[in-house]
């Protein structure tokens, strides 16, 4: 057998709750005892917790408790699943009770060294993030739940451009996460379509006992970036929007989520985008105000004479006010 299929052998022998020796070991795997006591060391230094007595009645064994630890993590994949839980609740993930439940069981199944090792990487790695309403836990919790099971849910829901909220029945394919924000796509049965809400937007939710069917090798990310970012390809008409400026402003605007979606060219000191009319004179204006003096739109003239007449509008509005 392989050296994972041993190991794997002399953990099960052992979760038995029977003391064996390294001897014993050896000979119902057919293995040299060299070997045993290296495997032995391997599972240890993987978190498992063995106990080796010595003496007449000695031998190896495992903490009763240990048929709930969890098996073969080493050290890089426990700090993995630990800094990943630390994203995840920043993201306001809504079953942050289970998540602090497992990862106190990692540290819990752990070694003294590498509790320490753990706590050290633990100590200096932080995630900031926009905090989510609390209101907002119950609705994701609902959504993943009728996402897993198919069941349809009822949601009084209020878009950005109604005072009143409207209620529907959706049939959710799955939860997104993008730009700080948590999206539900999904088949609408009022639109008839399938549409993305936003979670904070969703007053209230019940699930129903309506089953649906999800398409197949349906993809909720896919769906919700090309809605987004449609694609360019083969389009005609594209204005070429040329900007120049400081290397690490035009770094921040190519690495923007709208704006380096068009970009088709970096230099030095200046990048290059591709965009549809429309959306260059109504979105990207705004975009571009915060970046000050530190960058300026050479092409085309009439963006300038846009960039100016926005400009000219807020400081009409600031001295009005």
């Amino acid at each position: 057998m392989s050296k994972n299929d041993n190991m794997l052998a002399i953990l099960w022998m052992l979760n038995s709750g029977a003391k064996m020796t390294a001897k014993q070991i050896s000979e119902k795997l057919e293995i040299n005892i060299r070997t045993v006591y290296r495997y032995i060391d391997a599972l240890c230094a993987s978190g498992v917790p063995v106990i080796s007595d010595t003496g007449h009645n000695g031998g190896y064994s495992l903490l009763n408790n240990f048929v709930k630890a969890p098996l073969l993590f080493d050290l890089e994949e426990q700090k993995a699943l630990l800094h990943a839980a630390v994203f995840a609740k920043e993201a306001g993930y809504p079953f942050n009770e289970a998540l602090t439940s497992a990862a106190s069981k990692l540290k819990m199944y752990s070694n003294q060294e590498q509790k320490s090792i753990l706590n050290r990487h633990l100590a200096g790695f932080d995630v900031i993030n926009r905090a989510d309403k609390p209101s907002l836990q119950p609705v994701l919790a609902v959504l993943e739940e009728s996402v897993a099971n198919e069941y349809s849910v009822e949601i009084d829901y209020r878009s950005g451009r109604q005072e009143q909220p409207k209620s529907r029945v959706i049939d959710p394919y799955g939860i997104v996460y993008w730009n700080n924000k948590w999206y539900t796509v999904a088949f609408c049965h009022l639109r008839n379509e399938i549409r993305s809400f936003r979670a904070e937007r969703i007053l209230q939710i019940r699930q129903t006992q309506i089953k649906f069917q999800r398409p197949e090798a349906f993809a909720a990310r896919d769906f919700f970036m090309k809605n987004l970012l449609p694609d360019m390809a083969g389009k005609t008409g594209l204005i070429t929007l040329i900007i120049e400026g400081r290397a690490e402003a035009l770094d921040d605007l190519c690495l923007h989520w709208f704006l380096g979606h068009y970009l088709k060219e970096r230099t030095s000191n200046q990048a290059v985008f591709w965009l549809e009319e429309n959306i260059i004179y109504s979105y990207v204006p705004y975009f571009l105000l915060s970046y000050g003096k530190s960058i300026q739109v050479t092409e085309p003239r009439s963006f300038r004479n846009k960039m100016a007449a926005v400009t000219s509008e807020l400081m009409e509005y600031y001295q009005i006010k």
